[in-house]
């Protein structure tokens, strides 16, 4: 057994984890939905003996927040079983899993940063399948099973709140933007580098089975987050007015906090990821870019 398996390859987090899993000399495969259905047990097993990965990670799910509450059964099949699916062919296999997880699970009325062993209450149907899906994979692997908790994802490989803001920016004089939800906006490039690190201390047995957090450090909230996109864009932050999210009612509930603590990395070696300004900053030249080339592309 070598190299790794990316579940759900064509997402965004799953393009950027091929590539730095690339820049990091490892051999990898990704397969995306249309090439693996995760909730399949033949499918995964022949996945798995083609390729025979020493780390699967998996980057399938379903993400539609809102159409999961009136499709719950659906969401579960591939945020629950599917993840269960992919632990027992891990086991069989002996390959390490690592699932990616949500801050979803968590009921979202904290004061203070979630720690990874802090209890969790999911207060809608998407949370309710990504806390499936995690203890699928905990009790299946307890020793080679990983669930890595993320939140406020964005990246160039797919639609995200970030590009959202950077369209609008052209188009809009005013944006009325949340104020009372509190998160930690994370670059998927940031978050890709970190599953390579955490999948190669899983193998050399660096780092302990469990959860662990990849969110960025620091905190703030998505009109706070969408200045300093306007700022980074050269426009006046000013354009960007608070509001709250009665003004924007949306079928699944969304966490009034989703800060998370990152304590189970330091005794890995492996440091969290850091602080989502910087991240931002960096990130954000190619957000633009690839947002000018879809404008090309779409004339």
């Amino acid at each position: 057994m070598s190299g790794w398996l990316v579940t759900g390859s064509g997402g965004m987090l799953g393009q950027d984890l091929l590539a730095a899993l690339a820049a990091a000399g490892e051999r990898a495969a990704g397969l995306d939905r249309t090439a693996l259905d995760i909730t399949d047990p033949g499918a995964v097993r022949a996945a798995l003996e083609a390729y025979a990965p020493a780390v699967v990670v998996n980057c399938a799910a379903w993400t539609a927040v809102d159409d999961a509450e009136a499709k719950e059964a659906e969401a579960l099949a591939i945020n629950g079983a599917g993840p269960r699916v992919l632990a027992e062919a891990c086991k069989a296999s002996g390959a390490v899993l690592i699932q990616l997880s949500t801050d979803y699970v968590f009921a979202g009325d904290a004061e203070t940063p979630y720690g990874e062993e802090a209890p969790t209450g999911p207060r809608s149907a998407y949370g309710r399948t990504k806390l499936a899906g995690e203890r699928a994979v905990l009790d299946t692997l307890p020793e080679t099973g990983y669930v890595v908790r993320t939140a406020w994802l964005y990246g160039v490989g797919g639609g995200n709140f970030v590009r959202t803001m950077i369209r609008l920016e052209g188009v809009k004089d005013t944006l009325d933007v949340v104020d009372d939800q509190c998160g930690q906006p994370t670059w998927a490039a940031d978050l890709a580098g970190r599953l390579v690190l955490l999948g190669r201390a899983a193998l050399a047995g660096t780092a302990p089975a469990g959860v662990y957090h990849g969110t960025s450090g620091g905190e703030t909230t998505w009109f706070a987050f969408t200045r300093e996109i306007f700022r980074l864009l050269g426009a006046d932050p000013e354009r960007v007015r608070p509001t709250t999210s009665q003004a924007f009612v949306r079928p699944a509930p969304r966490p009034a906090y989703s800060v998370l603590g990152h304590d189970r990395w330091k005794p890995t070696g492996i440091d969290p990821i850091r602080d989502w300004r910087s991240a931002l900053a960096e990130a954000l030249p190619a957000l633009v870019e690839a947002d000018r080339q879809m404008g090309v592309t779409n004339q």
